[in-house]
């Protein structure tokens, strides 16, 4: 058990873009974040990437994803080993499918393995429940975006939006006292974001990603490749929705014909204009939009964003946060209040029925 109080949590995050493992401290009591503490990044290897971008898509039991799970877990063991004085840790996994409506989801990696590597208790299989429950699964950082809303003194509705390998959007109204009160929280998948960006400069250059939108700022945006792009049953569909990397898999074939700047730049724009379109979902329109993930370092991006939305739009360093690490700080966070019962999802930010909390709590043996 925990001891009372706050306590020193370990979040750790593998995303889909797979570039690497962040993690990060924070104290909490799963409610109030007291204070943010150290971060760590582990980056994967090339062979390490092409072992978990081979097993994208399978599910438990299929080719190589008993290889990517061994990948994940050395890469978190190694990152977390680092940390010291930690309570608890809570490990994501790797994203290598997620079918709400069918199959569930998985997330490649074992948390009892990582109890018994590190000692520690670790919680993890977040996104298991909410879906048993007729939930989405995600996005799951929401309940923790409220928090951070609330650390910031934040007064009037606002919007952070990830911009990862997808990107996710969370409205949020912080005059409620919590994140699961009705009207506190709109969350969801927004459309592609980074993945299909960095796909391109992989696939046409060698390269990991369109560093600082270079290459985007030289081309010309196809609106009609956008306007198509929109088409797309699900900016139609009413949120909470979820997405997986792939489900725009046709978005690549649309700007092949493009020469590599002009499908940078029409790529960048699609990030930009899938938020534009799901902020007509909001309850109200937020004052503004802190953007967290690897696309905030874009500055392409973040003018078509604005140009867009009409909104003001910052990375979230500009309320003092880490955008790196705000995935990571979420698990934490989520870890402490699925260890104490605390819900971690709920009807607006998942679809799920209830508020729920999800996650395994594994613990080694001397911790009971």
């Amino acid at each position: 058990m925990l001891k009372p109080g706050p306590v020193r949590a370990l979040g750790t995050m593998s995303g889909t873009s797979l570039d690497g493992v962040d993690a990060a401290v924070l104290v909490t009591d799963g409610e109030t974040i007291h204070r943010f503490g150290e971060t760590a990044y582990r980056p994967y290897t090339d062979e390490e990437r092409a072992v978990l971008a081979a097993a994208l898509g399978r599910w438990p039991g299929e080719p190589g994803v008993e290889a990517a799970a061994e990948v994940v877990e050395a890469a978190h063991a190694e990152v977390m080993a680092r940390f010291r004085d930690v309570g608890i840790a809570g490990f994501h996994g790797q994203t290598l499918a997620h079918d709400p409506g069918g199959r569930g989801t998985h997330q490649a990696g074992s948390g009892r393995v990582l109890t018994e590597v590190l000692g520690l208790p670790v919680v993890w299989d977040f996104r298991s429940a909410d879906i048993r429950l007729g939930g989405q699964g995600a996005p799951l950082a929401p309940f923790f975006h409220f928090a951070c809303a609330k650390w910031i003194g934040a007064r009037a509705p606002l919007a952070f939006v990830n911009l990862g390998g997808v990107g996710n959007l969370t409205w949020i109204d912080p005059a409620r006292d919590r994140p699961e009160a009705p009207g506190a929280l709109l969350a969801f998948d927004t459309g592609p974001a980074n993945a299909p960006i960095d796909d391109l400069m992989r696939a046409r250059l060698g390269q990991d990603c369109d560093r600082d939108g270079a290459l985007a700022a030289g081309g010309q945006v196809d609106e009609g490749v956008i306007a198509a792009f929109l088409a797309h049953p699900h900016f139609r569909r009413m949120p909470p929705k979820s997405l997986d990397r792939n489900d725009f898999g046709t978005l690549g074939a649309q700007v092949a014909g493009l020469s590599d700047a002009d499908a940078a730049a029409t790529l960048t724009a699609a990030a930009a204009a899938a938020v534009a379109a799901g902020l007509d979902h909001c309850p109200t329109p937020p004052g503004r939009l802190l953007v967290t993930g690897g696309g905030r370092r874009n500055p392409v991006l973040m003018e078509m964003l604005a140009a867009r939305t009409g909104l003001p739009v910052d990375p979230v360093e500009a309320v003092g946060l880490d955008g790196d690490m705000l995935e990571a700080q979420a698990f934490g966070y989520l870890a402490v209040r699925v260890a104490r019962g605390l819900p971690t999802s709920c009807p607006s930010t998942t679809g799920v029925g209830a508020a729920v909390g999800g996650g395994i709590v594994s613990r080694p043996p001397r911790a009971g």
